[in-house]
C-alpha cells in the first residue's frame, strides 16, 4: 500500500482533511509549498515550471465552474506572463509562481462550446473570437484580457490560410448565432466586417501586414517570412568568402555542369548509373522505359551546363518569378502531368512539412525576395535564394532542382564556383534543411552549402573519367545509408 507522500501527485492543493500530514511533511523537508494552500514534493525543478506544468489540474482545483475564454480560449495555453483568463462565478483572481488566474463575470459554457481537461470547459472559437473583439487593457507589463486587433487579424488570417474561406465563413454563420445569445451582436458586426474585408467584399481598417497583403490580393505566409529574416540575420553574420571560378575552361564546365546535374537529380530520386546518365547527356541514349527521368537530367544539365544563362539573376520582382518559371519550364518539358512553368495549385507535403498553400505562393514569394535585395555576397545570395525556393515550394514538382539552380545562378554571376551536393551527401543537406524549416536554425545549412562549395573547387573538372575517379575515391557516390552506417563521409581529395 502507498505511503501518504507516495499517494500526492507532483502538485497538490491541500484541503482540512490532509493539513496535519503535509505540515508534518514540511517540516521534514518532503513538501514545499509554492502559493496558497499550493504543494509540491518535487525538490529540483523551478516552481513555476512545476506550476505551468499543471496549469490546467490546478485550475480545476481553485475554480471548479471555470469557463476558459477570451485570449486564452484562442491560445490553448497561458499568455506570457501567465495570464488565464476564465469565466466563474468566483471574483477574486489567484497568483500563482509563473501562473495568474484571472475570473470575470459571463454567461457560462453554452451548448457549442468545448469540454476541456478535467471536466472544465472552453469557449468554442466562434465565441472566442466574438470574446476577443472586446477591447481590454492591461496594467503596464501586464498581458491584456483579449487580443490586440492586430493579432485578431493574424489568427483569421491563419484560419484562411491553413483551413480555408469555407471554414471561416462556417465561424462567422456561428458566430451570429452565439451572437444573439450572448447579447453581442455589436461585437458580432465588427468580426463581420473583418472576415469580409479580409475576402475581399468589405472595406474596414485592417492594421497587420498580414492582413493588408490577403486584402491586397496577395497574402503571404507570415511564418515563412519570420523563416526567411532569420536565414537573413544569420547570414548578414557570416564572414563572406570567395571561391573564384573565373578560370575554368569551356570542358571544366561541361565536365562540372554534368555532375551537378546528374547529383541534383539523383537527391529526387531519379536515379541512373552514372555512365547511363552520360549516355542520356552527351549521347542524347533515352532509354525507352524511363524517357521522362532521362528528360529530366537532360533539362537539368542543359539549364546548368548555359553559363549565359546562368549568369542571370533577377533584377525585379517580376523577372525572379519569370525566370523561376523559365528554368522550371526546361526542366520538366517532359513532364506535361507536373505543369512545367506554372505554380502549383495543390498543396504540396515532404513527410511532416506542409509547403506554403497554393493561394500564397506569390505574395511570400514577393516577401521573401524583398529580402533577398538587402543580401551583399554572392554566397549569402545563394544559400538564402536556394532555400527561399525550396521553402515555398512554388511548383508541383522540380523545386529542389529549380532551387539548387537558382542557388548555383547567383554564384556563376559572380564568377564563384558552384555548389555540388554528391550522393553521399544528400542525407547531410536535406537535414540542414529541416534543421531550419523546424528550428529556425541556419548554421547546418550555411555550414553543409559551405562545404559543398569547397567540395566542388577540390575537384579537377578538366578531364570527364579523372573527375569521375576523384568523385568515386572521395566516396560522392555512395548511398548515403549506407554510410551513416558504416561511419563514411564525404571527404576532399588528397
Amino acid at each position: 500500500m502507498p505511503t501518504f507522500l507516495e499517494s500526492l501527485p507532483e502538485i497538490f492543493v491541500s484541503s482540512t482533511e490532509i493539513s496535519s500530514q503535509v505540515s508534518r511533511a514540511v517540516a521534514d523537508g518532503k513538501l514545499k509549498k509554492i502559493g496558497s494552500r499550493l504543494y509540491t514534493k518535487n525538490m529540483q525543478d523551478d516552481p513555476e515550471v512545476i506550476v505551468r506544468r499543471h496549469w490546467y489540474d490546478l485550475l480545476k482545483e481553485y475554480y471548479p465552474d471555470a469557463l476558459i475564454a477570451d485570449r486564452t480560449a484562442l491560445e490553448n495555453s497561458p499568455a506570457r506572463d501567465g495570464s488565464v483568463f476564465i469565466i466563474s462565478s468566483k471574483k477574486r483572481k489567484t497568483e500563482l509562481p509563473g501562473l495568474i488566474f484571472h475570473p470575470r463575470k459571463g454567461h457560462g459554457p453554452l451548448e457549442s462550446d468545448l469540454p476541456f481537461i478535467n471536466d472544465l470547459w472552453i469557449s468554442s472559437e466562434p465565441r472566442a473570437l466574438l470574446e476577443n473583439i472586446r477591447p481590454s487593457r492591461a496594467r503596464k507589463g501586464d498581458v491584456s484580457r483579449t487580443l490586440s486587433r492586430e493579432e485578431l487579424e493574424e489568427k483569421l488570417d491563419k484560419l484562411f490560410r491553413l483551413k480555408g474561406a469555407d471554414h471561416v465563413n462556417q465561424i462567422r454563420d456561428k458566430a451570429r448565432e452565439i451572437a444573439k445569445e450572448l447579447d453581442m451582436m455589436e461585437e458580432f458586426q465588427t468580426l463581420d466586417d473583418l472576415i469580409g474585408t479580409l475576402q475581399g467584399t468589405r472595406t474596414s481598417d485592417l492594421k497587420s501586414d498580414v492582413a493588408k497583403a490577403r486584402k491586397g490580393d496577395e497574402p503571404y505566409d507570415p511564418v515563412r517570412a519570420e523563416l526567411f529574416l532569420s536565414l537573413f540575420d544569420d547570414l548578414k553574420a557570416t564572414a563572406p568568402g570567395f571561391r573564384s571560378a573565373k578560370e575554368l575552361s569551356q570542358q571544366e564546365q561541361i565536365n562540372l555542369s554534368f555532375f551537378e546535374a546528374y547529383f541534383s537529380n539523383f537527391i529526387e530520386g531519379t536515379e541512373f548509373e552514372v555512365g547511363e546518365a552520360a549516355d542520356i547527356v552527351f549521347r542524347n541514349a533515352i532509354p525507352t522505359e524511363r524517357p521522362e527521368d532521362a528528360h529530366d537530367v537532360l533539362g537539368t544539365y542543359r539549364v546548368v551546363s548555359n553559363y549565359y544563362e546562368m549568369k542571370r539573376v533577377p533584377q525585379d520582382y517580376d523577372d525572379f518569378i519569370d525566370i523561376l518559371k523559365y528554368r522550371h519550364a526546361e526542366i520538366l518539358a517532359a513532364r506535361k502531368d507536373k505543369h512545367p512553368g506554372q505554380f502549383k495549385t495543390k498543396v504540396n507535403v515532404a513527410g511532416t512539412t506542409h509547403f506554403v498553400h497554393p493561394d500564397l505562393v506569390k505574395g511570400t514569394l514577393r516577401k521573401g525576395f524583398e529580402i533577398y535585395r538587402a543580401l551583399e555576397t554572392s554566397f549569402q545570395k545563394a544559400v538564402y535564394m536556394m532555400f527561399l525556393v525550396s521553402e515555398v515550394h512554388p511548383f508541383t514538382d522540380g523545386n529542389g532542382r529549380v532551387a539548387r539552380i537558382m542557388m548555383n545562378a547567383e554564384l556563376v554571376s559572380a564568377e564563384e564556383q558552384k555548389v555540388i551536393i554528391p550522393i553521399v551527401f544528400r542525407n547531410n543537406y536535406l537535414a540542414a534543411l529541416k534543421t531550419l524549416t523546424n528550428d529556425q536554425y541556419s548554421t547546418p545549412l550555411i555550414r553543409t552549402l559551405d562545404f559543398g562549395q569547397t567540395f566542388t573547387q577540390s575537384i579537377d573538372w578538366s578531364d570527364y573519367e579523372r573527375a569521375r575517379q576523384q568523385l568515386e575515391e572521395c566516396n560522392a557516390f555512395m548511398d548515403p545509408n549506407d554510410a551513416d552506417r558504416q561511419g563514411i563521409r564525404l571527404r576532399l581529395p588528397t
